[in-house]
């Protein structure tokens, strides 16, 4: 008898696990969900949707985009981290998502560093920083000494308190050791807007929004954030170049699930999110906005999103910036 209960046990073991690697090799086996927290139109949605297209393709079923935006990205967030990690529900998580808020919100309804899975890359938009039209400063330089000699009346606008474009203001004040005047508004909409109208005088703004009005001429752009020149400015210095070594900015996207994914669904989630990011289509609509694909292995995008996190809240903190 405990012999044939052994063996009746050991069937059984045997078939769990065959059907459980069954089950991983199958996937997907029905639609995939993607959360983006953010509305719809805007950056991060199309993002989203040109790589659910090409993703749906490669896995065999659809994947389908739906928008939770609200609460600075945590609505979203939170309705990622308390899906089932099954891979059916996955979705957009990002500098705001995974480094900002963690430093700014005393509380969370998710946590950053326990409830997800990183699945990999999306990609980054790198900001510049730019300023009406008549803004006496030509360049870095003569933008720096003019703030210097005015502190807090030189003034920059960002998209609102704690996102991409505020912390990027408030690193450049931080690592320049000046006072500029940040006036906040709701969206990057209405901040542009003031800027062009000459009713702010600076702003750090990123590419897909701006880009047409850089070429337009209607704002000007004094120097990018990036390590290198960018191939659609390449008129513009960098940082470094115009004399702030080291200095580097972007709002950037990463592709996340709830915690405890199966390894196999992350995996297979990875592999056909980096081919999307690495097909010449793909990259080529990407980087005509000024976004820059990101495709990363999970240890790889586990590591930036650390060293963000690291380098974020630090800035935020000396900042003094709460949300709660």
């Amino acid at each position: 008898m405990k012999r044939m209960f052994a063996r009746v046990l050991a069937s059984t073991a045997l078939a769990v696990g065959c059907a459980a690697g069954a089950h991983a090799q199958a996937f997907p086996s029905q639609p995939v969900k993607w959360i983006v927290p953010y509305a719809p139109g805007g950056t991060t949605d199309v993002i989203a949707r040109g790589l659910a297209v090409r993703m749906g393709q490669d896995l065999g079923q659809p994947v389908v985009v739906e928008n939770r935006p609200g609460a600075a990205s945590i609505i979203g967030a939170t309705a990622i981290a308390r899906s089932a990690p099954d891979g059916y529900t996955v979705g957009t998580a990002d500098s705001g998502t995974l480094a900002f808020n963690p430093a700014m919100y005393a509380s969370l309804s998710y946590d950053a560093d326990k409830d997800f899975t990183f699945i990999g890359g999306l990609g980054r938009m790198p900001l510049v920083l730019a300023v009406h039209p008549s803004f006496p400063a030509r360049d870095l330089n003569e933008f720096l000494a003019l703030v210097r000699k005015t502190p807090g009346k030189v003034s920059s606008a960002s998209s609102g308190p704690g996102s991409p474009l505020h912390v990027a203001l408030e690193l450049f004040k931080q690592r320049t050791r000046t006072d500029i005047l940040h006036v906040p508004y709701k969206g990057s909409s209405p901040a542009l807007q003031d800027l062009m109208a000459g009713q702010v005088q600076s702003m750090f703004v990123d590419l897909p929004p701006s880009l047409s009005l850089i070429r337009s001429g209607k704002i000007r752009v004094l120097a990018v954030a990036t390590p290198k020149r960018l191939a659609i400015l390449p008129d513009v210095p960098t940082m470094a170049e115009a004399g702030l070594a080291g200095f580097e900015a972007y709002a950037w996207q990463g592709f996340v699930g709830p915690a405890k994914l199966p390894a196999p669904v992350v995996t297979r989630l990875n592999k056909e999110l980096v081919a999307a990011l690495q097909h010449p289509e793909t990259r080529t609509k990407l980087e005509e906005l000024g976004i820059q694909p990101m495709p990363m292995s999970v240890q790889e995008f586990t590591q930036f999103t650390r060293s963000e996190q690291k380098l974020w809240s630090g800035v935020i903190k000396a900042a003094g910036i709460r949300l709660d």
